[in-house]
């Protein structure tokens, strides 16, 4: 495959248009398939080689940050993450494209970041053709437990998306939003200061 095939499929999936598998398989040498699994099989006092791996895994990673294992990614270096990063078990992050996570950011267990969707007509999902889009998380993020992030999705500063929810659209700065799809609730203001959830709000839940 000749570098100027390679940045024809690049420039097609910088597009958002479909691809297959065997246009990006040229790709498969930024996949840390081995190093996620050491990782996920790292002894927990052990974390010197956990930070080790980890640097060797992600495109970038900041300072205090947290993921416990198991972690999954399709490549592993596309993702970024900021500084005082926390990440519960079940991380898994569909990587085709860049997935970039802020600072102070907090995820659930078992919440998907997926960068990549299929087509819907099945004559275009030969050879595992499929769109990819990039992902943000900005500063301050939390995320609630089995949340599903799709393509292309930005979630704004400071906002709280609920365990369970579909995020589909972009999410502004500081809000709470539910559901499946996902869906801003209300704003986060300084009443939020003294309680303890948005269900204490609400009167509905948040994240978990």
């Amino acid at each position: 495959m000749t570098q100027a095939h390679e940045d024809d499929v690049l420039a097609k999936i910088a597009k958002g248009l479909v691809y297959t598998e065997s246009e990006a398989s040229f790709q498969a040498r930024l996949r840390r398939a081995d190093e996620i699994f050491a990782y996920n099989h790292t002894p927990p006092g052990d974390e010197a080689r956990r930070r080790e791996l980890l640097t060797e895994i992600l495109g970038s990673v900041g300072e205090r940050t947290v993921l416990l294992p198991p972690f999954h990614a399709a490549f592993g270096s596309n993702v970024h993450i900021g500084d005082d990063f926390f990440g519960n078990v079940n991380l898994t992050c569909v990587d085709d494209v860049e997935i970039r996570i802020g600072d102070d950011v907090m995820i659930a267990p078992s919440v998907t970041l997926t960068t990549t969707g299929h087509p819907v007509h099945p004559a275009r999902r030969a050879d595992f053709g499929r769109f990819s889009e990039p992902i943000v998380i900005e500063d301050k993020v939390w995320i609630g437990s089995n949340a599903v992030v799709l393509p292309g999705v930005r979630i704004g500063y400071g906002s709280v998306i609920g365990a369970g929810s579909v995020v589909s659209r972009d999410i502004p700065p500081m809000t709470v939003a539910v559901g499946t799809p996902c869906r801003v609730l209300r704003e986060i203001t300084d009443a939020d200061l003294t309680t303890r959830s948005a269900e204490v709000l609400n009167g509905g839940p948040a994240a978990g």
